[in-house]
């Protein structure tokens, strides 16, 4: 195809754009709220899974070392837990370091502890797990650990905890898969009536020997161009909804923090990818909803 030909197309799918105005409005509406949608459940996803992890290492597994233990032993400990990459937060705490906590958790009562004829605190490790799914495992190979006694871990926290996360990465998952399903059968839907109103144009077009591409071309481009429009449109929806809610969770308030609600992605920081991705969608639904639905009518 020659180059003022295809910029004629070009410029002849832009201009019909506004010559059809109503009906382009009516697919950029479309567009619009469907890549809304997705957009808005896909950064859901992926705050979800933030927030999930964010509960999850809260976890912590206490190890109590033997009475007595001698510090190679404790030593050893350390060294086997830090090599471990499943692990983190590693903190020891000493048999004194344990006995003030003690006091402090006794409170009025602490003198009670300067009774005793030695001090009953353990040598402890508190560590956190990276991956629940793997608590037990761990467990049992830090409890092989010479010099260990009595390991302890949130089993029924981290086991309810995975089944939220499994459940509601299933439930957004669908959620996102019908709303793609459904995006795409009324953009299609819509692409669909654009072009039947405009058929004895392309009848027309067709009977003085215009070829299937070159009508088609002005159509692909027509849909692409208003695609591009409603996937920008939504990315600025997307934008002020999202700071909106994001603002309400960036505080430092100790309850949010309870519920994991903290770390969440700021908008900035992923905005040209949203758009790069809206604008993207948006042209791909555009042009090949317009390009199918037209060749209805190139059958003359």
């Amino acid at each position: 195809m020659r180059t003022s030909n295809a910029t004629y197309l070009v410029k002849k799918g832009i201009t019909s754009v506004w010559k059809n105005f109503v009906m382009s409005f009516a697919s950029f509406c479309i567009l619009l709220v469907s890549l809304l949608q997705v957009s808005c459940t896909v950064l859901i996803m992926m705050n979800v899974n933030i927030v999930m992890s964010n509960i999850g290492a809260t976890n912590q597994i206490v190890i109590f070392l033997e009475k007595d233990v001698a510090q190679a032993d404790i030593d050893h400990v350390r060294a086997v837990l830090e090599k471990n990459d499943d692990l983190t937060d590693i903190k020891y705490i000493s048999k004194e370091e344990g006995l003030e906590q003690f006091r402090e958790d006794m409170g009025q009562y602490a003198e009670l502890l300067d009774y005793l004829p030695d001090n009953p605190a353990p040598e402890t490790f508190l560590v956190r797990v990276t991956d629940l799914t793997k608590i037990r495992y761990i467990v049992d190979i830090i409890s092989s650990i010479e010099g260990v006694e009595l390991v302890q871990a949130p089993y029924d926290f981290a086991e309810a905890l995975v089944d939220i996360r499994n459940t509601l990465s299933v439930i957004l998952a669908a959620v996102l898969t019908t709303l793609v399903v459904i995006s795409v059968i009324i953009v299609s839907n819509t692409i669909r009536t654009s072009v039947f109103a405009r058929r004895n144009e392309i009848t027309i077009m067709k009977y003085v020997g215009a070829t299937n591409g070159f009508i088609k071309t002005p159509f692909f481009v027509e849909g692409m161009f208003i695609g591009v429009l409603a996937g920008t449109a939504a990315w600025g929806l997307t934008w002020c909804i999202y700071n909106s809610v994001f603002a309400l969770f960036d505080s430092e308030l100790t309850v949010w923090r309870m519920f994991g609600l903290y770390g969440l992605i700021p908008f900035d920081g992923i905005s040209w990818i949203v758009l790069a991705v809206n604008c993207a969608a948006g042209a791909l639904l555009g042009a090949v909803g317009t390009t199918i639905s037209t060749g209805k009518y190139l059958k003359v």
